[in-house]
């Protein structure tokens, strides 16, 4: 599950003579600004090395000795560089680690005031010589936005930011538990996905049959506090419209399906799933899983539609970048003939925090004709508030044996729209040139969104770190 407070493991590098202030100053602004933002240090002692920073071999074995004893907890490594910094010292700390964690650099600015011998820095010169060792070793690596940033600047609180987001992803993903609850519509091969591909990146598939998670929904003991307390969350969840014939009988089986999951996921540590949410579910237990993948969604446990696997690995990385609830939508409609914009619609499973507003909990509309609608009571239907969008779909390429994506921007806006379900109305500059990408890699119809701005994070954690092929739409 996403982590709100990260250890981090610092290196301050210095060289020189005139390295023992800097050092001690540099060292001093790095643990205050990891401490401002809520997360917790891992550094030496200042007194453990001459200067209080890593400078010799020596300093080096030391370092790589305090990270080994804390390698359980240390989610990222920060390089800080007050002067030109020793690059040996600094490699030698992380090879000898061997951590596999995500590394920030950042150098320090000079002062046009302060560049007699004594006082300058020469971060700028000494951050080219640190990352060229890093490449020489085949150490990924994330800078900061600019080439030199102060540490006590607003500057560099965005760089600890959003380097804190790439940890999240990519120690995520690397040790996510995606389920599979259930199997892909026979008719929908756009679902079928590599576990084999996933697992080379650390992403775990567990399976189970559709029919344990129903038996043990069964048996869920509906008189109990903890089914009492759900069904209470489950009807303030939404509003229900007037005239649903039976609706305590429906919200409970929703109850004992949401907890019957639940506990199986609980019990198989799963981070995220994807669910056989038609037609089985409702023919052989008589209500539609969509409440349950919502209100799952809605705490940051995201669940996708028909067992999509690399698309709720798509939801998690988003989840785990935004702390923010996912949805998966469809590709469904053109707007009119606004060519930038398209409406994203589900059935629907969107968390109600990604609609943004109180939502209705009703009936499904299309397989409630088809599967009559007392066996479809759980739908979760709204339009997406306006606002800002990011997107992302995840895909196992098994011809070419790889992991590959798209990823990109936009916005949900307040045009109306007069379909049922859930409805994200979208606008994405150069809407046709991602659609052409998307039809010409062969990419399925569902796309993971949040209600917020982090393609930067997603970016960097994926492609620099688990070196999957991702298509950028700008």
């Amino acid at each position: 599950m996403r982590k709100d407070k990260l250890t981090f493991g610092l290196i301050v590098g210095t060289r020189g003579v005139f390295s023992s202030e800097l050092a001690r100053i540099g060292r001093e602004e790095l643990i205050a600004q990891v401490h401002k933002l809520g997360h917790r240090a891992v550094v030496l002692p200042a007194e453990a090395t001459p200067t209080g920073a890593v400078e010799t071999i020596a300093d080096a074995k030391k370092c790589a000795a305090l990270f080994n004893q804390h390698r359980d907890w240390i989610d990222g490594v920060i390089i800080s560089l007050p002067n030109f910094g020793d690059e040996l010292g600094i490699i030698n700390t992380l090879q000898w680690a061997k951590l596999g964690v995500p590394v920030l650099v950042q150098a320090c600015d000079d002062d046009l005031d302060k560049l007699d011998t004594q006082h300058r820095r020469d971060s700028f010169c000494g951050k080219l010589s640190v990352c060229n060792n890093l490449v020489q070793y085949g150490i990924p690596f994330t800078d900061t936005a600019t080439h030199t940033v102060a540490i006590n600047s607003p500057a560099f609180v965005r760089d600890l930011e959003q380097f804190a987001g790439v940890c999240r992803v990519v120690n995520g993903l690397c040790s996510a538990r995606i389920g599979a609850i259930g199997t892909r519509p026979g008719a929908f091969q756009t679902m079928r996905a590599s576990e084999k591909l996933l697992q080379v990146s650390g992403i775990t598939v567990l399976p189970v049959d559709l029919s344990e998670i129903i038996a043990a929904a069964t048996k869920v003991d509906v008189a109990g506090s903890r089914a009492k307390r759900k069904l209470s969350e489950m009807k303030a969840y939404g509003k229900t419209p007037a005239g649903i014939s039976n609706l305590d009988a429906k919200f409970e089986r929703n109850v004992r399906l949401f907890l019957a999951m639940e506990d199986w996921m609980n019990t198989n540590e799963i981070d995220a799933a994807g669910v056989q949410c038609w037609t089985s579910i409702q023919q052989n237990y008589g209500c539609a899983a969509c409440l349950t993948m919502s209100m799952m969604s809605d705490s940051l446990r995201p669940c996708a539609c028909e067992v999509d696997i690399a698309g709720v690995t798509a939801m998690y990385a988003l989840v785990l970048a935004s702390g923010k609830a996912a949805a998966m939508v469809d590709w469904n409609n053109n707007y009119g003939t606004d060519r930038d914009k398209c409406v994203a619609q589900h059935c629907s499973n969107y968390p109600k925090s990604f609609i943004g507003k109180s939502v209705e909990v009703s009936t499904l509309d299309v397989l409630g004709t088809a599967l009559g609608a007392e066996n479809c009571f759980g739908a979760v239907k709204g339009k997406a508030e306006p606002g800002p969008m990011t997107y992302l779909r995840i895909s196992t390429d098994d011809r070419n044996g790889r992991i590959h994506g798209y990823l990109g921007q936009g916005e949900f806006t307040s045009d109306p729209f007069n379909m049922s379900g859930g409805i994200a109305v979208s606008r994405i500059e150069g809407l046709q040139r991602l659609f052409k990408h998307i039809c010409k890699q062969g990419f399925e119809h569902h796309c993971a969104m949040v209600r917020t701005h982090c393609s930067e994070v997603v970016k960097e954690a994926v492609t620099t770190y688990l070196g999957w092929d991702l298509y950028v739409h700008e």
